[in-house]
C-alpha cells in the first residue's frame, strides 16, 4: 500500500471511530432524557411506585394488576396516596378465602362500601374522580352523590352454576355497580338508561369505557344479558383486557 493509500485508510478509519463517539453520545443522551421525563412523569413510569395522585397514565393498569396478590404492598399505595381505608381480618375458607378485605372511607357506595380486594377498590377510586365525576360534571352540571351497587362478595361459581371456575365475586375481586344518583336528585341507571341517544346513554357509556384502564375485567349490558343491569368490574388477571 501507497503512503497516500495508507493515510487515507487511516483517515477513514478516524472517520468510523468518531462516528461511533457521536452515536454513542446521543444514545446516552436520549437515556438521560428518557429517565429526566419518566421521573417528571411516573404515570408512565412502570418502575415508579404507584401514587394514586397522578394522573392514570400508560403504566397505571399494570401497576394496578402487579397489587393483585400483594394487599400489604396495596395498601401502602393508599397510605402513600392518602386514601383512607379499613383493612378487616381475612375470613371464609376454601374458594371463598377472603384473604384481602379493604374498604374505602370516602367512597359512595349504597347501601354501603363492601369490603373487596385492595386493587378494586384503588379502581373505584380512580374511576369516581378520573371518570365518573368529571363526565357527570359535563353531561349534566352536577358530580355524582351515590353510586349504587349489587355486591362485590357471593360465594359462588361463575353464573350460579353448580360445576365450572369460581367468580371473582367469592374472594371479594369484582363489584357490580348498578345506577348513579347526581346531586340534583337525577338517578341514571344501567338498567333503562343504558340504550338510546340522549345524554343519559352516552354517559354511561362514557363511564364504562373510562373504566376498562382501571380494571382487569369490565363487562356491561353489551356483554350478555346477565350484565343488563349491572356494570361488572374485576382485577383478575385470568380475562385481562375483557371490555365489552
Amino acid at each position: 500500500m501507497s503512503r497516500g493509500h495508507w493515510r487515507i485508510s487511516r483517515r477513514i478509519g478516524h472517520f468510523r471511530g468518531d462516528r461511533r463517539v457521536v452515536w454513542l453520545l446521543i444514545a446516552v443522551g436520549l437515556l438521560l432524557a428518557a429517565r429526566g421525563w419518566l421521573a417528571d412523569h411516573p404515570q408512565h413510569n412502570p418502575w415508579a411506585p404507584l401514587d394514586l395522585n397522578d394522573p392514570p397514565g400508560w403504566a397505571t393498569q399494570s401497576k394496578l394488576l402487579a397489587l393483585k396478590d400483594d394487599p400489604v404492598e396495596c395498601r401502602a399505595v393508599l397510605e402513600r396516596s392518602g386514601v383512607a381505608f379499613r383493612a378487616l381480618e381475612p375470613r371464609g375458607e376454601g374458594a371463598c378465602r377472603l384473604e384481602d378485605r379493604t374498604v374505602l372511607a370516602a367512597l359512595p357506595l349504597s347501601p354501603d362500601m363492601p369490603p373487596t380486594t385492595c386493587p378494586v377498590g384503588i379502581g373505584l377510586e380512580l374511576w369516581l374522580r378520573d371518570v365518573v365525576q368529571p363526565a357527570a360534571v359535563e353531561s349534566f352540571g352536577a358530580e355524582v352523590t351515590r353510586i349504587e351497587h349489587f355486591g362485590a362478595f357471593s360465594c359462588r361459581r361463575l353464573y350460579g352454576r353448580a360445576e365450572g371456575r369460581w367468580s371473582e365475586h367469592a374472594t371479594g375481586n369484582a363489584i357490580d355497580i348498578a345506577a348513579f344518583v347526581l346531586a340534583d336528585g337525577q338517578r341514571i341507571a344501567v338498567l333503562g338508561d343504558w340504550t338510546g341517544a340522549d345524554e343519559e346513554a352516552a354517559f354511561l357509556h362514557e363511564v364504562r369505557d373510562g373504566a376498562c384502564p382501571l380494571f382487569a375485567t369490565v363487562l356491561s349490558p353489551d356483554y350478555n344479558a346477565a350484565h343488563a343491569d349491572h356494570f361488572h368490574f374485576d382485577q383478575s388477571g385470568r380475562y385481562m383486557g375483557v371490555c365489552r
